[in-house]
């Protein structure tokens, strides 16, 4: 497929799509090819690696014994005075 640049702006991620399931997507100015998609060898959006490596992440902060931050709930106290208006 041979598409524009400017047509190819808008349609972006389905030409990503189209990409990753075998066509071949040239972009083209003025009629002439400028560049080309292509699936990027080796990505592999597979969730078991990802969640692998989320694992080795958490693995290595739990090596470093680092303390435990502020919860989420009281994290942001710093910004209020005691009667909850801002500082």
């Amino acid at each position: 497929m041979r598409i524009s640049l400017e047509q190819a702006a808008g349609q972006l991620s389905e030409l990503v799509r189209l990409a990753e399931e075998g066509e071949e997507i040239v972009l083209t100015e003025n009629g002439a090819p400028r560049a080309r998609l292509e699936v990027v060898s080796g990505f592999n959006p597979d969730g078991d690696a990802r969640l692998r490596l989320i694992e080795e992440i958490q693995e290595r902060v739990r090596r470093k014994n680092l303390p435990p931050g502020p919860d989420a709930a009281h994290s942001q106290d710093f910004l209020y005075d005691d009667d909850g208006l801002p500082a």
